[in-house]
Order: structure tokens, then C-alpha cells, then sequence
């Protein structure tokens, strides 16, 4: 990407990750508060999960991926039983309902497989601060093969869980009533049939919210490093405390409009990411196929590319996505083509267009300029 517009991408990807540590910080409060049933608040909540997932980081590395090595199960297991206990009451006869535009309910499907994706390709720009730990010897392929294989089960699974939640709520009045105090509600009131071990099991949920809450609180105070050589000198530990105090302080005022700010937040982040990855798979596999990547100049300003080719496809992969997007505040002209609310086509499109003017911007690039 060059040595500037890495730092544009690092900039979105630090907003991404305390986005998500926003998010995550809101539904465990909403959970906790819950299960306490009004008695704690959820600004208490949220406090709680930030303070455990600040001192994990603290620690570095080590500490909290021997944590995440066993956080999965716990919450495997509950949410086990959830799909055991709500599962009955799952509406699957439920049907996709539209309006008098025979393409609204395409639109409306084309958007969800594109808030779906944005919501997992996310997690790419902090990949590399963990990947970096494996031997050298490690195979690529199998990297990426575990990699996908854990992204698209554990998302899958939270995906028909939330699916079901949301299609019982049209039988089930209980339920409609607690999605309309929180999500974190709406799940403690499907675990209710358990009584106390149900609470238990919501207590499970919201503190496997930490596991979320550590990559991004991690990965935050190394992107931080990365905007300068200044910033280099700064601790790590100082950086992931700034961003814990960001992202609290957003989840503590969003925290009553968690709905509009996570519809609408993953699914613009993840515009940029998809046009990210465009660039830096054509970069891996069309012009580091035989030669590689050189990890010992990454910086050295002037041994890196420009990154001239990178930032004029990076921008023109941005207004693809503009001109697809369909949000709450804004539908662009052509997602405006599909349905009564439009088709959130932008990760695609955006994906596309920077694919496809990459190679020959970089071919000029690396012509002229040699880098």
C-alpha cells in the first residue's frame, strides 16, 4: 500500500476494532443487565467487560491466547442449549414478505448476504498481528484453510441462532417484548424456561463477549505503533488503554441505539475492507508470486512502493461502493435499481472495481518508478 495510504487503512482498521469493541461491550451489558433483571444497569455491565478485557491485553500475547485457546467451549456449549431450549420455538415457517416491488425481497436478501460478509472479513486487518506467530515452515494453504473453516462454522452457527431468534419473535410475544428493552434481553428471555441455570448460562454469554473484546483491543494498540515512528515509542499498553477508554465511553453513550449503530457500522466498514483485500490479493498473487514479500524493509520509507496505484484503485473501489451502498441514511443510485429499499451491493461492486484497475496502475507504477 505504500507508506502513506497504509496509514489510511490503518486509521479505518483501528476505527473498525474499537467499533467492534463498542459493540461487543453494549450486548454484554445488555446481558448482564438482564439476567440481574433490572437490578443492574448496563452501564455497569459494560464496565465490567472492558476492565477483563483491558487487563487480559495488559498481559500480553501469551496471557490471553492461552484465554482465547479455551473460550470457545464454554460458549459452544451454551449456546448449545440455547438452540436446545429456543430452538421449538423457532418460527421456520416463516416466510420472506416484500411489498408491491417484486424485487424488494432481492434487495432486502442481497443486502443481508452483504452485512454478512462485512461482518467476517473484518477480522482481516488484525489477522496478520497473530498469524505472525507461526513457524515459518507453516503451510500457507493450511493457515487459510483453518482460518476460513473456524470463521464460517462459528459464524454460521451465531447467524441461524440470531435468525431463529429473530423469526420466533413474530409467535412469541414474551420474546418481542425483551428485544424491545435489548438484544441482550432477548436472549436471557430465551434461556428463561431454564430458570437460575438459564441466568447462568446468559452470565456465560456475556462474558464470552471478552473473548470478542480482546482481539480488538490487542490488535488497536499494535495498529496505533504503526502510525509513526513516534507512535512506535509509546508502549503498547498505553495505546490499548486509550482504546478500551474510546470504545467504553462510545458503548456507554450508544448504548441505547445499539440496533442503528451496528446495522449501519459493520456494513460501512466493511466497504473499505473488501477493497483492501482486492488490492492486497492481486499484490500477493500476480506481483509477489515468485519474488515474495520483503519483510525486512517494511519501514524503510523509501524502499516501499509508492503506493500510488494502491491508493487511486483503493478510492476508486470506494466510490463503486458508494454509488452500491444501501443504508439507513444514504442509497446510492444504482443499489436504488433493486427493490423498494434497495440492494447493498458495495462490498461487491467495491471488490470489483479496485480489482479490476489495480494491475495496470501497478504495472505503471512499478515501471516508472521501479517500486
Amino acid at each position: 500500500m505504500g507508506w502513506y495510504p497504509s496509514k489510511v487503512v490503518v486509521i479505518l482498521n483501528i476505527i473498525v476494532l474499537l467499533g467492534y469493541g463498542m459493540i461487543d461491550c453494549v450486548v454484554a451489558g445488555q446481558i448482564l443487565s438482564a439476567v440481574a433483571d433490572g437490578s443492574m444497569s448496563i452501564v455497569v455491565g459494560i464496565v465490567i467487560v472492558a476492565i477483563i478485557a483491558w487487563l487480559i491485553t495488559t498481559f500480553g500475547y501469551q496471557i490471553f491466547h492461552y484465554y482465547e485457546r479455551w473460550a470457545w467451549l464454554p460458549q459452544l456449549i451454551v449456546l448449545c442449549i440455547l438452540a436446545g431450549t429456543a430452538g421449538p420455538q423457532f418460527n421456520i415457517a416463516s416466510h420472506s414478505h416484500g411489498d408491491e416491488n417484486p424485487d424488494t425481497i432481492t434487495g432486502n436478501r442481497i443486502s443481508f448476504f452483504g452485512l454478512s460478509l462485512a461482518a467476517a472479513i473484518t477480522y482481516g486487518g488484525g489477522a496478520a498481528d497473530y498469524f505472525v506467530y507461526y513457524p515459518e515452515y507453516a503451510s500457507s494453504w493450511k493457515i487459510f484453510a483453518m482460518t476460513l473453516t473456524g470463521l464460517m462454522c462459528s459464524f454460521t452457527f451465531a447467524f441461524i441462532l440470531g435468525i431463529g431468534l429473530a423469526c420466533g419473535m413474530l409467535l412469541n410475544t414474551d420474546w418481542e417484548a425483551a428485544y424491545g428493552v435489548s438484544q441482550g434481553a432477548l436472549i436471557v428471555e430465551a434461556y428463561k424456561p431454564l430458570g437460575s441455570f438459564g441466568s447462568f448460562c446468559g452470565v456465560i454469554v456475556a462474558l464470552g463477549l471478552v473473548a470478542n473484546l480482546i482481539v480488538p483491543t490487542y490488535s488497536s494498540g499494535i495498529d496505533a505503533q504503526i502510525l509513526g515512528r513516534w507512535a512506535g515509542f509509546v508502549p503498547r499498553v498505553i495505546w490499548n488503554t486509550v482504546g478500551v477508554i474510546i470504545y467504553t465511553v462510545c458503548a456507554l453513550a450508544g448504548r441505547a441505539h445499539l440496533a442503528a449503530i451496528f446495522t449501519n457500522f459493520l456494513a460501512l466498514m466493511g466497504y473499505w475492507v473488501s477493497v483492501w483485500i482486492a488490492i492486497i490479493l492481486e499484490e500477493h498473487f500476480i506481483f509477489r508470486r515468485k519474488t515474495g514479500f520483503t519483510w525486512d524493509i517494511w519501514n524503510e520509507k523509501k524502499k516501499l512502493p509508492l503506493g500510488i496505484a494502491a491508493f487511486v484503485a483503493f478510492v476508486i473501489g470506494w466510490i463503486g461502493a458508494i454509488l452500491c451502498m444501501a443504508q439507513l441514511w444514504y442509497i446510492g443510485p444504482i443499489a436504488k435499481l433493486v427493490g423498494t429499499y434497495g440492494a447493498d451491493m458495495g462490498n461487491f461492486v467495491g471488490f470489483a472495481w479496485a480489482a479490476l484497475v489495480y494491475p495496470p496502475l501497478r504495472l505503471l507504477e512499478v515501471k516508472r518508478f521501479g517500486r
